[in-house]
């Protein structure tokens, strides 16, 4: 819903098309699906899929000049932090109750999609879920991990050599590519995990990609 007022306000431009399940278990780019149709029915309480970077990017700069605050993709040294939430192992809620914290690739997915592999139980959501149906972790942050893949600001780089201490943005590297964390509602269990890290094309999109903002006070 956020995101749809975003887009009437600004008429920002979302044309292109977006990967999607293919129901055999990979892939395809479909030129009709959007954030308004990512291949799967949405309340307006669901995270916003089938965003590229710039996309993310656009409604963040949108809703600063909205608010008067400055909102902002989060670094990918700070998504990490938040996702951990002091933890240091796979995932911040252990090894079990998965569906009681993430919505990844699980039975109703693998009923919908043909997954293979998925985490053993079921959360009800084959596709995307209403933001915070899910347990948060220790700093209150629900989603962290599955619902959708969140564009962070860094460019790809494919190992953390000569990376930023301080936890700002890396923005050398490859910048036609933008890091996603976080996997998402048909995330495997060796994908759904606190320190996974995608690419993609930062005008890319997928049905199984959306983004966090931070703000900076």
């Amino acid at each position: 819903a956020q995101f749809g007022r975003f887009q009437k306000d600004t008429g920002h431009g979302t044309t292109g098309g977006c990967y999607i399940p293919d129901g055999k278990g990979g892939w395809k780019q479909d030129a009709a699906a959007s954030w308004q149709n990512p291949g799967y029915s949405q309340t307006d309480n669901d995270p916003v899929a089938c965003v590229n970077w710039s996309d993310a990017k656009a409604y963040t700069e949108w809703l600063t000049k909205k608010s008067g605050k400055r909102y902002r993709l989060l670094t990918e040294a700070e998504w990490e932090y938040a996702a951990r939430a002091g933890t240091t192992g796979r995932r911040y809620w252990g090894e079990s109750d998965s569906c009681r914290y993430a919505n990844v690739a699980d039975a109703s997915a693998k009923s919908a999609y043909n997954f293979a592999n998925v985490f053993d139980c079921r959360d009800g959501h084959a596709a995307t879920a209403p933001v915070g149906s899910f347990q948060p972790n220790a700093f209150g942050l629900h989603d962290m991990i599955g619902n959708v893949w969140e564009w962070t600001e860094d460019c790809w780089n494919e190992k953390y050599a000569d990376a930023p201490s301080d936890g700002s943005a890396w923005t050398a590297g490859n910048c036609g590519q933008r890091v996603l964390r976080g996997g998402s509602w048909d995330s495997l269990p060796r994908v759904a995990r606190a320190a996974s890290r995608v690419k993609n094309d930062s005008d890319g999109r997928g049905c199984n990609g959306g983004f966090r903002v931070a703000r900076t006070n």
